[in-house]
């Protein structure tokens, strides 16, 4: 089964915010078998639903054990969005 997981991170932090996220973004694009495409508002993640779910939650983990506080806007649909996100 496939999913598609669109996520917003939002650190609240003082200072280097955006390094944390592109640490983040950084990390679901070196899993094998993930397809990650980022715009200016968030970041899709496409791919096996074991896969996609498990790292996702294993980066969001440690992006709120090495940040005093963090948001993240999350919404998961079933099945492979990719190609419907190209097509508009």
């Amino acid at each position: 089964m496939k999913i598609s997981i669109e996520l917003s991170l939002y650190p609240l932090a003082e200072e280097q915010y955006k390094t944390e996220i592109w640490a983040f973004i950084k990390r679901l694009r070196g899993v094998d078998g993930l397809q990650v495409v980022t715009n200016g508002m968030s970041t899709q993640v496409f791919g096996d639903y074991d896969l996609a779910v498990s790292h996702v939650m294993a980066e969001m983990k440690q992006v709120h054990q090495a940040t005093d506080a963090a948001i993240f806007v999350c919404k998961f649909i079933n099945g492979d969005r990719s190609q419907v996100e190209a097509e508009s």
